[in-house]
């Protein structure tokens, strides 16, 4: 891994010195960290700018580590949108590798939202990075986005504020979507069980209560200590569903389920989103997809 690095360091270290500057009238090259931040990024940005991603779609943002391609990305790139709170691990290789020219902007640490601690594992009681699992937190991250992208390309600000304000309009309905459709699931039954603790803002937003084997994917996933506190729980507490996340193995939670005899759903999208033929192509049927698996799993009421 250290000599991964430093051939990295040295790659980029050569790119940056003969780099040139932005020409005048040029527009921005921007790209984001991992797929659902490239897709809200791209919701503000339109034709006007060209967005890119680091973390390819069904890749865990958590253990990535650059590649070549990603350093030539970099390279090229004005602004770097990344979320924060710890969700890049190797985001302090980015720092190391960039100058003053690039624009790194995280827009968890700057969104208005009121955060949550990790509840479990080695990253217990830190902030949790998830906020665009409530589509509010989505919004304050559009918010920040279009400043960002206004600042740095005032000539499009009004295009811009007017995307974010169409963004803004669909996550409110969203917003509202999701909570009727889960109103359906009874009280009895509002339990969510994942393996990495990433849906603890939309456990919030929507009335779960929540619990995870682990806190992030790049700590130690499964040790016997936490999974025995979780078989426990689940024997107290006996869910209808246990559910799996797209960029985790589910080993962890199919072993549960067959200790308990609970049944094991999935997966859902949390990390990031799928490919364009499967249900979560974009951040909208993400969430849409991840509603629907909980309300089905869960017991959730059925149309007359």
């Amino acid at each position: 891994m250290q000599k991964r690095v430093t051939w990295v360091r040295t790659l980029v270290l050569s790119i940056f010195m003969s780099a040139s500057p932005l020409a005048s009238g040029s527009t921005l090259n921007v790209i984001a960290s991992f797929p659902v931040l490239e897709d809200l990024v791209k919701r503000i940005a339109g034709d006007d700018i060209q967005v890119s991603v680091i973390v390819p779609t069904g890749a865990d943002v958590h253990s990535w580590e650059l590649t070549p391609p990603n350093v030539l990305a970099i390279e090229k790139a004005d602004i770097m949108f990344y979320n924060g709170f710890g969700l890049e691990p190797w985001l302090r290789h980015v720092v190391a590798m960039s100058d003053d020219s690039l624009v790194l902007k995280s827009v968890a640490e700057n969104a208005d939202i009121i955060p949550l601690a990790i509840t479990t594992g080695q990253y217990k009681g830190a902030v949790d990075p998830h906020m665009w699992m409530d589509p509010q937190g989505a919004a304050a991250y559009i918010e920040v986005i279009a400043e960002t992208l206004a600042e740095h390309y005032p000539a499009k600000a009004d295009a811009f504020y007017a995307r974010a304000e169409e963004t803004y309009d669909a996550l409110k309905t969203l917003d509202k979507m999701i909570e009727q459709r889960l109103d359906g699931v009874p009280n009895t039954n509002r339990s969510l069980f994942t393996s990495e603790a990433g849906l603890g803002y939309f456990a919030r937003a929507y009335g779960f209560e929540y619990a995870a084997i682990w806190g992030m994917n790049n700590e130690t996933q499964g040790n016997a200590d936490a999974m025995a506190k979780m078989s426990e729980r689940l024997n107290a507490t006996r869910p209808p569903a246990l559910f799996y996340e797209s960029t985790v193995d589910c080993i962890h939670m199919d072993a549960l389920a067959r200790e308990t005899g609970i049944a094991l759903a999935g997966p859902l999208y949390v990390d990031s989103l799928s490919s364009q033929d499967k249900p979560a192509y974009n951040y909208p049927a993400m969430m849409r997809h991840n509603t629907e698996l909980i309300h089905e799993a869960l017991g959730g009421a059925r149309p007359e």
